[in-house]
């Protein structure tokens, strides 16, 4: 009987392990939510993860659980830059070592150490390494262009949600979705539906482009056109890169220009999505506009109108699909698909062919 529930076991885990990429970074919390002086723990990729900071303000990330009797370590307490487990109090540095038993003799254990995951805190989120291979700076994707801009202009937020990731990944990669879901302050008033946007591949990323016009223009850029009534040139650019990142930009421009950033109104936006199991995910936002950088209250109040749109009117669908397939393997359910599927299912695909490749060279 233990040697079936030992196999049982390692077969679940090796399950789990399976259903995610592993050599890459993901988003594992906006850094404003990783506290100064008390404790943090997040599920991630079916792990419960301990975070807090440094007295140097440095984020420290290890598995929340004491390997003594397992109680999550986020239920201890912080000695300087030590945590101190509350069941019987073995203390742990910031690279899971144990440093302290106070029982006995005081002598530690070679196995009494916690797993300790690398961090990168960049473009006001904190990134996390959850591989057994040594962990690849350059493997983040390059998201600078939030970090060039005022504060004012800039703002991220986070959204938890009972669904497995692919699902919003697919919803952002499908924003033909926008004519259907969305209300007033972004409809894209049916241009967007007709459309069959271009979509490439290329270094393991898929782009996708949108590019129509619309009278009046979308409500988020109208305003801060010529005229706010009158036609406009739109565009919609969108990027993901491995895991589940999507950067995506959006404009509009009345006259002449070319449609991009630079000379349209408009905004830069990542979405990026970590999952805590098949069943829930992390799902995080930053968006940088480069009109009215300076306005602080337009800024709260632009965030607050995102964040709401994507609880109220994205979460409530993709949720709803998630409970109704009862699996996280879309193609076992033979989905009709459509023109506007390219871009996800290129993605899926993708995504998968990575996770193999993975997996055989493990």
């Amino acid at each position: 009987m233990d040697t079936q529930v030992t196999a049982e076991t390692a077969a679940r885990a090796a399950k789990a392990e399976s259903q995610y990429l592993r050599n890459c970074w993901y988003a594992a919390a906006l850094s404003r939510e990783i506290p100064t002086e008390d404790l943090f723990s997040r599920k991630l990729l079916d792990t419960n993860v301990l975070f807090y900071r440094k007295a140097d303000g440095t984020p420290v990330a290890m598995q929340d659980r004491c390997p003594h009797r397992f109680l999550p370590l986020s239920l201890g307490t912080r000695q300087g830059d030590q945590v101190v487990c509350k069941y019987h109090a073995l203390r742990f540095d910031c690279d899971g070592q144990c440093t302290h038993n106070p029982h006995g003799k005081g002598l530690i254990p070679s196995a009494a150490r916690v797993r300790s995951y690398p961090l990168l805190e960049k473009y006001g989120f904190v990134w996390i390494w959850m591989s057994d291979r040594p962990a690849d700076p350059s493997l983040l994707p390059d998201f600078s262009p939030l970090n060039e801009a005022p504060a004012t202009s800039l703002a991220h937020t986070y959204m938890p949600m009972k669904a497995h990731y692919e699902l919003i990944v697919d919803n952002v990669m499908d924003l033909s979705h926008i004519d259907h879901v969305h209300g007033e302050i972004i409809t894209t008033r049916g241009q967007l539906t007709p459309l069959i946007p271009p979509v490439k591949e290329s270094n393991n990323t898929v782009n996708a482009r949108w590019e129509w016009k619309q009278t009046p223009p979308m409500m988020i850029l109208a305003n801060f056109l010529p005229d706010p009534q009158a036609e406009a040139r739109m565009f919609f650019d969108i990027t993901w890169s491995a895991p589940a990142n999507i950067q995506l930009d959006v404009g509009a421009i009345q006259g002449d220009g070319r449609l991009d950033l630079k000379d349209s109104v408009g905004q830069y936006d990542l979405h990026t999505c970590t999952p805590a199991s098949k069943d829930e995910t992390h799902y995080f936002f930053a968006t940088r506009r480069n009109h009215i950088v300076d306005d602080g209250a337009f800024n709260e109040m632009k965030i607050k109108l995102m964040h709401e749109a994507f609880v109220t009117e994205d979460g409530p669908i993709i949720e709803a699909v998630h409970q109704e397939m009862g699996t996280s393997d879309f193609f076992a359910l033979n989905p009709v698909l459509l023109s506007n599927d390219v871009a996800p299912v290129r993605v899926r695909r993708l995504l998968a062919r990575l996770i193999a490749e993975e997996q055989r060279s493990a």
